[in-house]
């Protein structure tokens, strides 16, 4: 396992200019104690925005954007171009020494088409161009840049085999980023301290068997599901834990890269080892 913490933005903590500077100061903090971190950000509000200036319906399931190639051209504009150069720019401005990539650089988030979406409600989805991370990514411009005292910021941008680019839902882009540098920590922030149980109270713990408990009873609904099956596989492939944060919170990020855990968030791990295995 590398020492690597693996950040995720959602779109709606960096879309907004004092939201922004929350997130910004908050990996300052953390990169100042020199924490090898990459960070992979979001920009739904954005793309909903530009989506409608152009006269484009937005389409959704569980979380999921349903991608034709026109909506692809907006999400590739909006994530590569505004949302990740202004986080950068941000970045570097407070003394991180951020470098801006998307999945396409350097192979780093190699992806395929995803497979139709079985849906909560059990309709069969076809996501059109949304793919999903493959194991030929190649993770060495990243390694490389983490291991200089560089911090990538990725925008879920996915790269086909034959060029095509995908839209990547950013919470599986980021799981899966973790996965493959087995990093010893996936910290997932949006504007929600934690996952909540049906009371809404945020939940500390809770073991991959507990999420899906959530997910099959209704509790986890929308895009938390993404979050959830993200953090899932992020763990079944070597991860050390998953924390989901309140990304509005300095201190909840700040404590995110150490081992004193936010006072309100939800820590995900493996489900215990039953006695008798190894």
């Amino acid at each position: 396992m590398s020492s690597v913490l693996v950040f995720k933005f959602g779109g709606e903590l960096i879309e907004d200019a004092a939201r922004l500077q929350t997130v910004v100061s908050a990996m300052a903090a953390v990169a100042s104690h020199g924490v090898a971190m990459a960070i992979v950000h979001g920009g739904g509000k954005e793309i909903d925005a530009a989506l409608k200036l152009a006269g484009i319906e937005k389409k959704q399931v569980d979380g999921l954007r349903i991608t034709d190639d026109a909506t692809l051209n907006v999400v590739v504009s909006v994530l590569a171009g505004a949302v990740n150069t202004r986080f950068v720019a941000a970045l570097n401005t407070a003394g991180v020494r951020a470098v801006g990539l998307t999945g396409a650089d350097a192979g780093c988030g190699r992806s395929e088409a995803a497979p139709p979406h079985h849906a909560v409600d059990g309709r069969v989805v076809d996501l059109g161009r949304v793919g999903i991370p493959t194991d030929d990514a190649d993770m060495s411009v990243v390694t490389t840049l983490t291991g200089a005292g560089f911090v990538p910021v990725i925008a879920c941008i996915g790269l086909g085999a034959d060029g095509r680019l995908f839209n990547v839902n950013a919470d599986t882009f980021a799981g899966h980023l973790a996965a493959r540098l087995q990093a010893r920590r996936l910290v997932i922030s949006g504007t929600t301290a934690g996952v909540l149980d049906a009371g809404g109270a945020t939940i500390p713990v809770v073991d991959t068997n507990g999420v899906e408990q959530l997910i099959g009873g209704g509790t986890a609904t929308a895009g938390m599901i993404a979050k959830l099956r993200a953090c899932t596989d992020a763990l079944a492939s070597g991860v050390g834990d998953v924390l989901i944060v309140d990304g509005r919170d300095r201190a909840a990020l700040e404590s995110a890269a150490v081992d004193t855990l936010p006072a309100r968030a939800t820590k995900i791990v493996a489900p215990p080892v039953p006695a008798g295995r190894p």
